[in-house]
């Protein structure tokens, strides 16, 4: 979750990328680059993350909710979850 140009360029296999991914404090988002529908598809299910780009980078639509996991969880903005935000729940018994 940094704002600004920054590129890391890094050796990994999934399974580091998936523990360095979910063990920081933020979820916002990830992009995710790769050939590999299974590697794409592993990896949008293990990252704890709000929004998974893959093959593309922000990419907004206001049909797609947006927001995050962890410090960056509260609430989703855009789509039918952002309804969410405006209703109580009651129970009548």
């Amino acid at each position: 979750e940094i704002f600004g140009p920054v590129q890391s360029i890094l050796k990994f296999n999934l399974e580091d990328v998936i523990k360095r991914v979910n063990a920081t404090r933020y979820g916002l988002a990830a992009g995710v680059f790769t050939n590999s529908l299974d590697t794409a598809n592993t990896l949008t299910r293990e990252l704890r993350v709000g929004t998974v780009w893959v093959n593309c980078f922000d990419v907004f639509d206001a049909a797609i909710p947006f927001g995050g996991y962890k410090m960056r969880g509260i609430g989703r903005e855009k789509g039918i979850y952002s309804l969410n935000n405006y209703l109580q729940v009651k129970a009548v018994i």
